[in-house]
């Protein structure tokens, strides 16, 4: 028998993260993303009519950049031209802030949020994880960049000799501008050899898809199976509204299973769908993926192993299963075990829920809010 291991763990940034998305923000944060995902796609508009400028400087004031270029959260970038006009002051009760560009061709910018370093020790638990998991294919969520995830594994994920662990490291960035990419590592046992992008991919109505992207990685071990992995982020819940959360979600699940069916169609039998797909088995935005193609779950094998605790998030409820490793039929009857890894996430108020690592001594030395999933494939 001869195995590898798939996996995926959403690694919530390696060595920096936006300060609106660190828990100690909490519903601010939320906040604050909302008003910088929808200001980003106002930006954008050809023509800044009186209802636009009005919602851009809205969302400005919740970002803090009436008044300024910086604050605590964000920076508006004014490369060339300007977006807004400020006069007279706070103090003397005279402060105006006006959009003064007519639409995106008068000016070039943009808003970035601030960045905070992640603790080290959280960073040390990460690579941990990485390496006790021991995956061959890992789906690796939330990384800021190739760059950065090469230098990560290459530093903290090494053989006895040094040498790292996953010599083939990809990630494409993505539609997101926070730094939250999705990429794959691979071992010298599974040789990466093509990549297809899907960051293009648009809707009906012209609506890009993906907020992050879904690559298909072409992995070939060393006996010569051919793996197609699609590696997911889906749209969050923490922040907008849930009707358009859910849509933007049943979006992207109905394109993957398209993007499945079609992979299938060519003849490929061996497919992996892995990934952050942020939301539960029985919701309605994941149906196209879940109930409309014949991928399984490997959490259902017989021969996966779990802990009690059906969810991959947080304290691990059933509400909170929303990291998947899906399989088509061929791959899930080669399928010979699997399991979740939970030592890198903190449990509980008091981190006593489940057991975790002996150096994890607070919630932000935790290595992720997410534990690890795999499964273990019989490719002989």
């Amino acid at each position: 028998m001869a195995t590898i291991r798939v996996g995926t763990f959403n690694v919530e940034n390696l060595f920096e993260r936006p300060r609106a998305m660190s828990g100690q923000i909490g519903a601010g944060g939320s906040t604050v993303l909302d008003a910088h995902a929808r200001l980003g796609g106002l930006l954008e508009e050809e023509l800044y009519t009186p209802d636009v400028r009005e919602q851009i400087l809205a969302h400005l004031a919740t970002l803090g950049l009436l008044r300024s270029d910086s604050a605590a959260l964000a920076v508006l970038r004014q490369v060339r031209g300007r977006l807004l006009k400020r006069t007279g002051s706070l103090s003397a009760g005279t402060a105006e802030t006006r959009v003064v560009a007519s639409g995106r061709g008068d000016w070039v910018g943009w808003v970035d949020l601030v960045k905070d370093r992640v603790d080290e020790l959280a960073m040390a638990h990460t690579a941990r994880v990485i390496a006790d998991v021991d995956a061959d294919v890992l789906a690796v969520v939330e990384a800021e960049s190739r760059v950065a995830l090469k230098h990560f594994t290459d530093a903290g994920v090494v053989t006895r000799t040094g040498r790292p662990v996953y010599p083939h490291v990809m990630v494409i960035d993505g539609n997101d501008d926070r730094g939250i990419d999705v990429g794959l590592l691979t071992t010298k046992r599974a040789t990466l050899r093509d990549i297809r992008t899907h960051v293009d991919d648009r809707d009906s109505s012209g609506r890009l898809i993906f907020g992050r992207d879904c690559p298909e990685y072409a992995v070939e071990t060393a006996g010569g199976t051919r793996l197609t992995v699609l590696v997911n982020h889906f749209k969050s819940k923490g922040y907008g509204t849930q009707r358009e959360s859910d849509a933007t979600r049943r979006r992207q699940a109905s394109r993957v299973a398209a993007i499945y069916r079609d992979l299938r169609a060519r003849g490929q039998e061996n497919v992996v769908v892995v990934g952050d797909l942020n939301d539960t088995p029985d919701s309605v935005p994941l149906r196209p993926l879940l109930e409309r193609t014949d991928l399984r779950d490997v959490t259902t094998h017989p021969a996966f192993v779990g802990d009690g605790r059906p969810g991959t998030y947080a304290n691990g409820t059933a509400g909170q299963k929303i990291d998947y490793v899906l399989l088509s039929p061929a791959l899930f009857e080669r399928t010979v075990g699997g399991s979740v890894f939970r030592r890198g996430v903190w449990g509980g108020t008091n981190g006593t829920l489940f057991e975790h690592y002996d150096t994890m001594s607070a919630p932000q030395h935790a290595a992720s809010d997410h534990a690890a999933l795999y499964a273990d494939l019989d490719v002989a």
